[in-house]
């Protein structure tokens, strides 16, 4: 039973008829510790959207714009290479490019993917299962595949994408390298790798100039990855590569290579070098190498390496192939032998020490005995006698020769050589080409020295000075650069880029000149170079036989001719060079080059309208071996 309680609060009076339940009164503390949660969530929230937009906006911005936009590559077109007559030698087609994501195709799919590939492709499923599973972002599947590849292609995906199966392959348009004459002045082509890049001859020298610049369109996609209809879209159109027209002339260029790889196997040679150069412009009307090989598979190896290839160690496959790319002309040395005798001739008549007909200018006794030295130097032939220095050249006599270097001197050789080019490059525009040639330091030089550069021994220089030389005495004494780059052509604007002559330097007098080219007419008439000669044309020319030094002795001989027609206003110096002639072979240079010149010369003197006469009629029938060092 509860008593009534009377309570009096500021005058009134309260009546309670119950006691106060203290416990279910509510307390303060549960509502704050609410707020405060309330107000944690809130400040985290807060703080959640300051990093999102403040700190690390920037780079889920770039993320987004990633995932919802499509960026397509536009490939350009790579430009053509074509010879001086407008004839196609290298050109690009369109073709399709087959790639895979690994990362798009889960573990378990991954052998029905590589499955489906190596089935349409003829690939291995081995080695494309590997590479799905590596972690590489994207790898090639095929190159240059055709039409109904890929429509093949598209049916086995519809196929997979009924199943559910991503497959992460793409098909990117792209151009396919050709080179529509084979294996046809390849070394100075060159050829391009499967991303279209150049990698030798020309294609890699003038890569930046034939790939051109790519362009991409860029479009938004949405969540399934499809392009969205009406959607803003920028588009920058590619550059295609520009056209470039080489100096060769292919008809040269073929008669050429016929000639030098029926003389490597006639004469069971290593191999065969020949330039041929207009000497007025530095033009190469043509370059060849045999063996070579063919721009549309480079990395088949020709018939001279199939015979040692199982032989090779790995790193020496590896030298050999990169042998076989490059333009020899350009890019090797080797001794010239007897054919420097025209550069010796030419410093000799320039200061005056000699002239081409003064009787008994030096004598020939068939060996010639430097002071300090136990062994002579020996003639080819057993005696020569007196001779002047038209006899000594179309002789081709080491000791004549020995006596006219002796008499120049080391210092005045040297300004010559120089001035000839031989210690710089040509710069010519094709990689590889040595700095220069590799000469005896000039102040090391000794009288045994001396002689034996005076007829084009123990140093070397590349196949292009020696021409380039030679052209200069045929070009009045002026000494032009090589070129083998006609113009240029823009694509896209129809520009054209063309290169003009370069002049290098006045080397020798036009007196000296035509001295040096009427001596080398008498060659061609009565000395070492008469199976050169060329019914009805005027020849001049110089043989050449270079033997290796002691410690290269597997090396061979090099026999070597060069020719220059007409003797005056000559349009055509031509280089002959055979590495290492079979046992029981002539090696010398006019026994084997000089004909081999012949023969090319028949067919491109005509070709190229240069005037005929009554010049050159030589009955080469008897002429002997011994008569032709």
């Amino acid at each position: 039973m509860s008593k009534k309680r009377n309570t009096k609060s500021k005058g009134k009076i309260i009546n309670s008829n119950s006691d106060i339940n203290v416990a279910n009164s509510i307390k303060p503390v549960k509502p704050l510790i609410l707020l405060l949660f309330i107000l944690f969530i809130i400040f985290c929230l807060i703080g959640r959207l300051f990093y999102l937009q403040i700190i690390d906006g920037k780079h889920l911005q770039t993320l987004a714009t990633s995932q919802q936009t499509l960026t397509e590559t536009i490939s350009a077109k790579r430009g053509n290479i074509y010879d001086s007559t407008g004839k196609a030698l290298a050109m690009s087609y369109e073709t399709d490019k087959v790639s895979i994501s690994p990362s798009d195709v889960s573990e378990e799919n991954r052998p029905y993917v590589a499955q489906g590939l190596a089935n349409i492709f003829g690939l291995d499923y081995n080695e494309l299962l590997n590479n799905l599973n590596t972690s590489t972002s994207k790898f090639t599947v095929a190159t240059a595949v055709d039409q109904d590849k890929i429509n093949e292609l598209n049916n086995w995906i519809s196929q997979a994408n009924k199943l559910e199966i991503k497959t992460g392959i793409s098909i990117e348009e792209t151009t396919t390298r050709y080179c529509p004459l084979g294996s046809l002045a390849s070394t100075v082509i060159g050829f391009t790798g499967t991303d279209n890049q150049g990698l030798a001859g020309i294609e890699a020298y003038w890569d930046s100039f034939l790939s051109g610049t790519p362009g991409k369109s860029v479009s938004l996609q949405d969540a399934s990855q499809s392009e969205i209809a009406n959607s803003k879209e920028t588009y920058i159109s590619a550059e295609n590569g520009y056209d470039i027209t080489l100096t060769i002339d292919s008809y040269i260029q073929s008669i050429v290579e016929k000639y030098l790889s029926e003389a490597v196997e006639e004469y069971l040679c290593d191999s065969g070098i020949c330039i041929a150069m207009n000497p007025s412009t530095g033009k190469i009307l043509a370059m060849a190498d045999y063996p070579s090989y063919d721009c549309n598979s480079p990395y088949t190896i020709n018939s001279s390496l199939e015979e040692i290839w199982d032989t090779l160690s790995d790193e020496e496959k590896v030298n050999e192939k990169y042998s076989m790319w490059k333009p020899k002309a350009v890019t090797d040395t080797y001794e010239p032998g007897s054919v420097f005798k025209l550069i010796t001739s030419a410093i000799a008549l320039e200061e005056g020490l000699t002239d081409t007909d003064i009787p008994n200018t030096f004598s020939c006794e068939g060996k010639y005995y430097i002071e300090g030295e136990s062994k002579p130097i020996s003639c080819w032939k057993s005696y020569h006698g007196p001779q002047s220095l038209r006899q000594g050249l179309a002789n081709s006599c080491n000791p004549f020769f020995i006596q006219l270097g002796l008499k120049i001197g080391a210092n005045l050789s040297y300004k010559y050589y120089d001035a000839f080019g031989f210690f710089n490059k040509t710069g010519i525009s094709l990689s590889g080409e040595p700095n220069g040639g590799i000469f005896y330091d000039l102040d090391k030089i000794k009288p045994i020295e001396l002689a034996v550069m005076s007829f084009g021994q123990r140093f070397t220089i590349t196949p292009l000075q020696m021409i380039t030389a030679v052209s200069a005495i045929a070009n009045d004494g002026v000494l032009v650069k090589p070129q083998i780059v006609e113009k240029i052509t823009n694509t896209d604007t129809g520009e054209v880029t063309t290169f003009d002559t370069e002049v290098v330097r006045k080397v020798i007098s036009k007196e000296t000149s035509d001295k040096v080219a009427s001596m080398m007419e008498t060659v061609v008439t009565d000395g070492t170079g008469k199976l050169a000669s060329v019914s009805g044309y005027s020849i001049g020319g110089k043989s050449g036989t270079s033997e290796p030094i002691w410690s290269a002795s597997n090396e061979g001989y090099v026999a070597s001719f060069v020719a220059i027609s007409p003797v005056e206003n000559t349009q055509i110096v031509m280089l002959v060079i055979l590495n290492n002639p079979g046992e029981n072979i002539n090696h010398n240079g006019g026994q084997i080059a000089a004909p081999t010149v012949q023969k090319m010369l028949t067919e491109i003197l005509p070709y190229m309208g240069v005037e005929t006469g009554n010049k050159n009629n030589i009955d080469t029938s008897n002429v002997s071996s011994e008569d032709l060092y």
